[in-house]
């Protein structure tokens, strides 16, 4: 059968997956009856709870005696490692683009690497049901992206598809025909070459990673030269050429539909999964026993943020999770280093904590709520920015940041990120009475910045953020701006306590939850830290009657997410997380040990 190799490309929400479901239904990958979920491909608990694509993944459909793989791909910035990677298993690329937003910065990202590589990408400009859409400006914006790009005269002269996913349809108009998704899959046909088979023994470049309780490791890629067929002898090369590990195929996996089927033998130019092998890993070649030059990974763009992860020490440490001691902790983050090409783990000075960067805030927060749902409990230390030396000069990450926002709250917006040393590169209308607004803005200038400006903005803003570049140190820069309130005891907080400190600030804590000395329950209205009380109960006496105490009414406290308590934590603070909570604590829990603590800071500055 003849093949064709493609990927999805867009930014987050332009409608992939979706894209993917309707062109797995209409090639009928699926029997009439079947129950299929929306937006199949996404098939991690944490991808449908936030409705994003995190893990790029493979499928296949069958047109006109063409078996077409294709690889869904995530859409958010800090997902990029999995798009780097994967660009080196397709020959073509859709880049599926808004009909209203038009092209973001994740498609520039995107975009770049895929040209870079020389693929021929289909433009397919979906939503074009949307009651804004604008698809004569976003095709012109999309051809200023591909010039600025650099695309050769070849790629600049790219096809154009119209339709909506959602409905079902791809046209080369429009307006229609709103028929089906067949002009599309024809396109893949006429404009993707066949994949390049090079001559030799069987090479395959592993491009995701992942484990199964029957099979063990799987790895996924595409065959570049050769055959594989199970129990055949192999070994893994790593990227210098040296043998990282030598074994026999167990198993080779093909793509059909939303399952992978055993196949007796892969050529040249399949995407397949293997398993048998126990140390291979990303970006390692595995290939036949007289192969000994390895294939050349794409480079990955280095992570731009890290973070302290270390073991609970709190007192409540241990009630809740399973997995609480250092050594599961690093083997655990390890394991996800080898298969997530972004990260990078690195172990801590003390021998108790990991340093873990990464591409930003979301891709962290996914790791440390995937580890809280498998029942671990963490300590976790402020983001920090990973800075780069050149020439003596100090270099930080600079990220390109698009915000769409109502015309009347644009003021604000440009107020608040001037403050956190952003440039603002552009301003423009967007349509609907919005403006686009493109800025230039240092990462940790970023940390925490999105809850203020939906905030700022009653919610109606679309924030969007893509790495730039290293750019010289813009100074200093100020944090946050008020004190917190510190529990000075151990015990079950009190409602008649709140009450009496509502004045002092906003609780982050409900009623009758566990606290300890050193546990962080409000925010103080003023700039300094304030030790409280929230156990003291109210004194009975045949004056006072204990049922009064139920009269008590306590505004609702401002509970915190994993990402606003990460971005809220001060340099001493730590973040607890454990399956059932979320906690913010001093890193030193006693009043003494604070004081000494800050006295240490004030004289080595």
């Amino acid at each position: 059968m003849a093949l064709r190799n493609i990927a999805i490309i867009a930014h987050v929400d332009h409608g992939k997956t979706t894209l993917i479901d309707v062109l797995l239904k209409q090639s009928g990958s699926f029997r009439d009856n079947q129950r299929v979920e929306e937006r199949a491909m996404d098939s991690n608990d944490l991808e449908r709870e936030r409705g994003i694509t995190i893990l790029a993944k493979v499928t296949s459909v069958n047109w006109k005696d063409t078996q077409i793989n294709i690889v869904d791909t995530p859409g958010h910035a800090d997902f990029g490692g999995e798009v780097e990677r994967i660009l080196n298993m397709v020959d073509g690329a859709i880049i599926l683009v808004d009909a209203a937003e038009g092209p973001m910065p994740q498609t520039k990202f995107v975009l770049g690497k895929a040209l870079k590589i020389g693929l021929k990408p289909i433009v397919a400009i979906n939503k074009i049901d949307k009651s804004d859409e604008r698809h004569e400006e976003v095709l012109d914006e999309i051809f200023d992206l591909f010039v600025s790009l650099d695309a050769n005269e070849e790629q600049l002269d790219f096809k154009v598809l119209y339709g909506s996913a959602k409905q079902g349809w791809m046209a080369e108009e429009p307006t229609g025909p709103q028929e089906s998704m067949t002009p599309l899959l024809d396109m893949v046909l006429d404009h993707v070459e066949e994949p390049h088979v090079e001559p030799g023994p069987f090479r395959m470049l592993a491009t995701t990673i992942e484990s199964n309780p029957f099979l063990g490791r799987i790895l996924t890629g595409r065959v570049l030269s050769g055959s594989i067929k199970p129990n055949d002898p192999v070994h893994a090369l790593s990227n210098d050429g040296k043998i990282i590990e030598r074994g026999r195929i167990s198993k080779v996996l093909s793509f059909k539909g939303l399952e992978r089927e055993p196949v007796d033998e892969a050529n040249a130019g399949d995407i397949v999964a293997i398993s048998g092998l126990v140390t291979a890993t990303v970006a390692d070649t595995i290939a036949a026993p007289g192969v000994t030059e390895a294939l050349q990974a794409q480079p990955i763009d280095p992570p731009t943020l890290s973070m302290a992860f270390r073991v609970n020490d709190g007192p409540l440490a241990g009630q809740e999770g399973d997995k609480v001691q250092s050594r599961v902790i690093r083997d655990r983050l390890y394991a996800e280093a080898e298969g997530n090409v972004a990260l990078k783990v690195t172990d801590g000075e003390d021998g108790e904590s990991y340093e873990v960067a990464g591409r930003g805030e979301l891709l962290l927060s996914v790791l440390i709520e995937t580890m809280r749902r498998e029942g671990f409990e963490l300590c976790l230390g402020r983001p920090k920015v990973v800075y780069r030396e050149e020439n003596g000069q100090k270099l930080e990450p600079i990220e390109e940041v698009i915000i769409d926002v109502d015309e009347e709250y644009s003021g604000p917006v440009v107020q608040k990120l001037a403050e956190r040393k952003g440039d603002l590169i552009e301003m423009k209308p967007s349509g609907g009475g919005r403006t686009r607004l493109v800025f230039y803005v240092p990462t940790r200038g970023l940390i925490g910045y999105q809850p203020e400006l939906l905030s700022d903005t009653r919610g109606t803003a679309i924030f969007n953020r893509v790495f730039h570049e290293y750019a010289p140190f813009r100074g200093k820069m100020q944090g946050r701006r008020t004190g917190v309130l510190i529990s000075n005891g151990n015990g079950k907080s009190v409602p008649f306590a709140m009450f009496n400190l509502e004045d002092r600030g906003p609780m982050i804590i409900e009623p009758g939850v566990d606290v300890y000395e050193g546990m962080i329950v409000g925010e103080h209205s003023r700039g300094n830290d304030l030790e409280v009380n929230v156990l003291k109960g109210k004194q009975l006496t045949n004056m006072r009657a204990s049922g009064k105490d139920e009269a008590v009414k306590l505004t609702t406290p401002k509970k915190m997410s994993l990402e606003q308590a990460l971005s809220y934590i001060a340099d001493d603070e730590y973040v607890e997380v454990t399956p059932k909570s979320i906690r913010i604590r001093k890193i030193s829990l006693g009043s003494n040990d604070r004081k000494r603590a800050s006295r240490a800071a004030a004289k080595s500055v």
